[in-house]
């Protein structure tokens, strides 16, 4: 299996982590592992403003996002792929500014999915 499939499927589960937690942080009492301090924490970024487009959570596209790279890169079309993964990263940068500077939070899974999309256009662009 290429690298570029497991990367998809750990972009996969971070996103499904991310709705997780998104979905249990409205239950009283809850909280994830990813919130350790008021300064690190997942729950501030995904329940924010910023949190959700169209009105769905971020998460979900990142689920759309993962299915589509791990077909993509199981079909071998890398050109496609590196397109996905370069506005992936695009889309990663102006989140975490928004996550840094105007939540001032730091979001342990989203740093992950980042990274994640980062190491996909990365791998992407080898396997041309």
């Amino acid at each position: 299996m290429a690298v570029t499939s497991l990367l998809a499927a750990a972009g996969f589960l971070l996103s499904a982590y991310a709705l997780w937690v998104e979905y249990r942080a409205r239950k009283a009492g809850y909280r994830p592992a990813c919130d350790i301090s008021e300064r690190i924490s997942c729950t501030r970024a995904f329940t924010s403003e910023y949190g959700r487009i169209a009105g769905l959570p971020n998460a979900v596209y990142g689920l759309g996002l993962y299915l589509v790279a791990f077909a993509l890169s199981w079909t071998q079309q890398h050109q496609a792929l590196l397109y996905l993964a370069g506005a992936s990263v695009a889309g990663s940068a102006y989140l975490a500014y928004l996550s840094y500077f105007r939540l001032r939070t730091y979001c342990l899974v989203c740093t992950g999915i980042y990274l994640v999309n980062i190491l996909l256009l990365i791998f992407a662009y080898a396997a041309l």
